[in-house]
């Protein structure tokens, strides 16, 4: 966009030239749709000085298809490590990976969770550290419930101390636990490492195979859309609470596994 020109001259023309241009760059619609909203925000400032008349729609683009690990990925990956051999941080991972799937949490919260945090007998987890500011109860289902009282048995640890440390018993930085999860999935042979896949494998297992619904997977998700959706169906948190054994995609998958062991 020729951003010499006077705000006033440029119109919805140039928006088309500079989206065009966007896409001979084989940006991805998600990240054009994001520099328009940009622009709509400075135009929309612009016309309420009145230094402009122009009003930006936003980018409408298709919705990609997001991909998950697939049921025999995080077979490999929920295998657990032997206690008496492997260090410390290949069993912290492993206990990262089953909470990714109880929770559909991101990674900044997973790195910010407290041992004061995690409420084994109720059965919840509080996230302090969300995209939104908010404050999130996440249940937990029985078998985490049963991992993470062995885990802290093990970890120990203060009511103050992250619930996953890193080496020095100090909060994970971002890269570092983005490394330890892209270790611990090579070395199990699932060539997939990123952490955001476990949240879109949550969803859409919560969705597919675990009977959920889309107004629950929002209060779980931490979402703060579907304003309109929320007018008309308000989910409490004692409706996720409420058999959440029979929708927890990390349940679902130690079931799954017991039944291929059986055969």
């Amino acid at each position: 966009m020729d951003w010499n020109k006077p705000i006033d001259k440029i119109g919805m023309g140039d928006i088309n030239n500079m989206v065009s241009a966007l896409r001979d760059r084989n940006l991805s619609p998600r990240t054009i749709s994001t520099y328009v909203i940009f622009c709509k925000t400075f135009f929309s400032w612009a016309h309420s000085e009145h230094l402009s008349a122009l009003v930006v729609p936003l980018y409408k683009c298709e919705d990609s298809t997001k991909e998950t690990y697939t049921d025999e990925e995080l077979i490999a990956l929920l295998k657990k490590p032997n206690l008496r051999k492997c260090p410390f941080s290949e069993y912290r991972n492993w206990v990262i990976i089953n909470f990714l799937l109880n929770s559909g949490c991101r990674a900044a919260t997973i790195r910010n969770i407290k041992i004061s945090d995690v409420d084994i007998a109720g059965g919840l987890c509080y996230f302090r550290h969300t995209k939104n500011k908010k404050a999130q109860v996440s249940p937990l289902c029985a078998e985490m419930r049963a991992i993470l009282q062995e885990y802290l048995k093990i970890r120990k640890g203060a009511d103050d101390d992250y619930l996953f440390p890193n080496e020095f018993n100090k909060q994970m930085p971002e890269r570092c636990l983005s490394t330890a999860i892209q270790r611990y999935n090579l070395s199990r042979g699932v060539q997939k490492t990123s952490i955001h896949l476990f949240r879109h494998t949550f969803a859409k297992k919560y969705l597919l195979d675990c009977g959920g619904n889309a107004f629950s997977l929002q209060k779980l998700l931490g979402h703060s859309t579907l304003d309109m959706t929320r007018k008309y169906c308000e989910i409490f948190n004692s409706d996720i609470l409420r058999n959440y054994d029979e929708h927890s995609p990390l349940a679902q998958l130690q079931t799954s596994r017991s039944k291929l062991k059986m055969r």
